[in-house]
């Protein structure tokens, strides 16, 4: 995936509102722009990290610019839009970049499924194999020189959980797929730390036959693709 138009630099002052951000511009310009990343962010978005934003020509936005990567202060590089992963995803899909589901031919997103009512995230298909559900989920948070996920508790991820559980005990075949979207993580935990139940529902998940793949990001202000795979410790 490349960026373009380029993306542009500032430097964050403050994160607020959850959906804004103030920075200020190698010119001195302070400018506001929106954030589409609903989490708690730790980690990411610290006053004096590097913002990197993009532009939107649309007329009709209160806010053009649209908070795309962090790099820190540490040197680390982070997607902080979290509305990127799915876009990875599919892309590697395309490039065959993921060869567990280099098989299947036919891909759909977004597709109602569930009795809670859910939308899974890709739904894939050939014609000599069962179908296979994909929920994906970005992984920012590095604590402690580990990855994890969710960075605060999730209600709408426990769902998925139990969505993707059913799925798999159903016949079918069920995935939660971990993009990591932070340069410094190397490996992924749940983290019971932050949401337990999420941890619980994980392993629950995985013994009804869910699995559990990760794929690392490589990011940069150019673009970012996913690259490598990763552990996962359960």
């Amino acid at each position: 995936m490349r960026f373009s138009p380029a993306l542009q630099s500032a430097t964050l002052i403050k994160r607020y509102k959850r959906f804004l951000a103030d920075v200020v511009t190698p010119d001195g310009e302070t400018l506001t722009i929106h954030c589409a990343n609903t989490g708690a962010m730790t980690g990411c978005a610290t006053p004096g990290d590097t913002v990197w934003y993009s532009t939107s020509d649309s007329l009709t936005r209160k806010y053009p610019h649209s908070w795309e990567l962090t790099e820190t202060q540490q040197g680390d590089w982070i997607c902080v839009n979290t509305l990127r992963a799915n876009s990875l995803v599919k892309e590697a899909f395309a490039l065959g970049a993921i060869p567990e589901f280099s098989s299947y031919t036919d891909i759909r997103a977004e597709v109602k499924y569930g009795a809670e009512k859910s939308r899974i995230d890709f739904l894939l298909q050939a014609e000599d194999r069962v179908n296979c559900y994909i929920e994906v989920k970005s992984v920012t948070l590095l604590q402690q020189g580990k990855g994890y996920f969710p960075d605060a508790v999730t209600e709408r991820g426990q769902k998925h959980l139990r969505e993707l559980a059913k799925i798999s005990e159903n016949g079918q075949r069920a995935v939660l797929f971990f993009a990591v979207l932070h340069s410094g993580i190397e490996d992924v935990s749940p983290a019971r730390h932050i949401d337990a139940r999420y941890a619980e529902l994980l392993a629950q998940a995985q013994q009804s036959g869910v699995e559990v793949l990760c794929y690392k990001a490589q990011l940069s202000s150019d673009g970012m693709s996913l690259k490598k795979p990763l552990a996962v410790e359960l």
